[in-house]
């Protein structure tokens, strides 16, 4: 089944349930249920993961993936839905080695360890609404949090995650965060083609919800008079590859502050320390 295919899916298994007069309060139960296990089956994880780590000895931190594969808010290939389980084929690929340069290695819990992924499809399947799947997907962020030592690196889907990611770190962190954007894009559209979710304006719910207290947006090459005109209403920094030689030695002299991957790169001096030192 086409990507396409999937996401009609649960919208038309939802347009089945209201065409059988099926009570909505009904509906809404089975999907709170599914919401639920979904939220538990993290958190188990999580906790089985961190009792792991404790249990070996212990570390000040250690890396878990946390996979949320969505890519139906993608204005065009949605691709990025089955990202995660790519990512991880690569990282344990048999043709490598898991020794890093440094000599950790990255098969040790204590260095690196993995809580699945968020089931985006099996909720959406359910007729849940993107308000709820965010919501959904910031908890599952804060449930890896709250496993010390774990720290969660999120593996995309669309950009439409960014949003729902930095708002669950930044409400864990008890505050807005920095976040250094590197990105050829910069996300900010108010309402992209209509979608307030959409890959194209995760930073301007992240702006406007007020989880960023300094955004660093490097590499934009293709930005459009709404993107500039955002930035500006949101304090945004924006450079330009085509300032790109001007803005180099200002770049080069950047503290990262937060690290975050997919795209988009995030450096938390916080909440992650180094990890391999």
């Amino acid at each position: 089944m086409s990507s396409s295919g999937v996401v009609r899916r649960g919208i038309h298994y939802l347009q089945k349930l209201k065409a059988a007069n099926i009570p909505s309060d009904l509906i809404e139960k089975g999907q709170n249920r599914v919401i639920d296990a979904s939220l538990t089956l993290i958190r188990e994880r999580a906790k089985l993961k961190g009792e792991l780590v404790r249990a070996l000895g212990g570390a000040l931190a250690s890396t878990s993936l946390l996979g949320v594969p969505l890519g139906h808010n993608s204005s065009f290939l949605q691709g990025p839905a089955f990202a995660p389980p790519r990512i991880r084929e690569a990282i344990w690929c048999g043709s490598t080695n898991s020794a890093t340069e440094e000599g950790k290695e990255l098969n040790d819990p204590r260095v690196l360890t993995d809580v699945g992924d968020v089931p985006v499809q099996e909720i959406r399947d359910c007729g849940v609404d993107d308000d709820r799947l965010m919501s959904v997907i910031s908890e599952s962020v804060k449930l890896v949090m709250e496993e010390d030592p774990l720290r969660p690196l999120v593996l995309g889907g669309d950009h439409s995650i960014s949003f729902p990611v930095v708002r669950a770190v930044s409400e864990k962190l008890g505050g807005p965060v920095d976040i250094l954007h590197l990105d050829a894009h910069p996300d900010i559209y108010d309402c992209f083609e209509g979608n307030k979710y959409s890959h194209a304006s995760s930073f301007a719910r992240i702006m406007e919800g007020g989880y960023a207290r300094r955004l660093l947006q490097v590499g934009i090459r293709s930005i459009t008079t709404e993107g500039r005109e955002q930035g500006k209403r949101f304090g945004v920094e924006q450079y330009e590859m085509r300032t790109f030689s001007k803005d180099c030695h200002f770049l080069e002299n950047l503290v990262p502050l937060i690290l975050f991957l997919f795209s988009l790169v995030i450096y938390c001096r916080k909440w992650f320390p180094r990890i391999l030192k």
